[in-house]
Protein backbone atom coordinates (compact mmCIF):
# COMPACT_ATOMS: atom_id res chain seq x y z
CA UNK A 1 0.00 0.00 0.00
CA UNK A 2 1.37 3.39 -1.00
CA UNK A 3 1.87 5.88 1.79
CA UNK A 4 0.50 9.34 1.03
CA UNK A 5 2.17 12.58 2.06
CA UNK A 6 0.77 14.99 4.61
CA UNK A 7 -0.06 17.43 1.82
CA UNK A 8 -1.97 14.77 -0.11
CA UNK A 9 -3.83 13.80 3.06
CA UNK A 10 -4.74 17.46 3.65
CA UNK A 11 -5.96 17.75 0.06
CA UNK A 12 -8.26 14.78 0.57
CA UNK A 13 -9.53 16.16 3.88
CA UNK A 14 -10.15 19.56 2.28
CA UNK A 15 -12.06 18.04 -0.62
CA UNK A 16 -14.25 15.96 1.67
CA UNK A 17 -14.85 18.93 3.97
CA UNK A 18 -15.91 21.20 1.10
CA UNK A 19 -18.22 18.57 -0.38
CA UNK A 20 -19.77 17.45 2.92
CA UNK A 21 -20.25 20.94 4.40
CA UNK A 22 -20.94 22.73 1.10
CA UNK A 23 -18.58 25.39 2.43
CA UNK A 24 -16.59 27.76 0.24
CA UNK A 25 -12.86 27.78 -0.42
CA UNK A 26 -12.66 30.78 1.91
CA UNK A 27 -14.53 28.89 4.63
CA UNK A 28 -12.34 25.83 4.24
CA UNK A 29 -9.22 28.00 4.42
CA UNK A 30 -10.41 29.53 7.67
CA UNK A 31 -11.37 26.13 9.13
CA UNK A 32 -7.99 24.57 8.26
CA UNK A 33 -5.91 27.68 9.03
CA UNK A 34 -4.39 27.97 5.55
CA UNK A 35 -4.69 30.41 2.64
CA UNK A 36 -7.39 30.31 -0.02
CA UNK A 37 -4.67 29.80 -2.62
CA UNK A 38 -3.42 26.73 -0.80
CA UNK A 39 -6.92 25.25 -0.58
CA UNK A 40 -7.52 25.80 -4.27
CA UNK A 41 -4.12 24.41 -5.26
CA UNK A 42 -4.49 21.36 -3.02
CA UNK A 43 -7.95 20.30 -4.15
CA UNK A 44 -7.45 20.98 -7.86
CA UNK A 45 -3.85 20.07 -8.60
CA UNK A 46 -3.02 17.49 -5.96
CA UNK A 47 -6.37 15.67 -5.96
CA UNK A 48 -6.86 16.02 -9.68
CA UNK A 49 -3.73 13.99 -10.40
CA UNK A 50 -4.88 10.98 -8.40
CA UNK A 51 -7.13 8.45 -10.04
CA UNK A 52 -10.01 7.52 -7.79
CA UNK A 53 -9.71 10.52 -5.49
CA UNK A 54 -12.34 13.14 -4.82
CA UNK A 55 -12.22 16.19 -7.06
CA UNK A 56 -14.78 18.83 -6.11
Amino acid sequence: MKQISLIEERAIQLAHYIIDSKDTVRGAATKFGISKSTVHKDVTLKNGRKVGQVVP
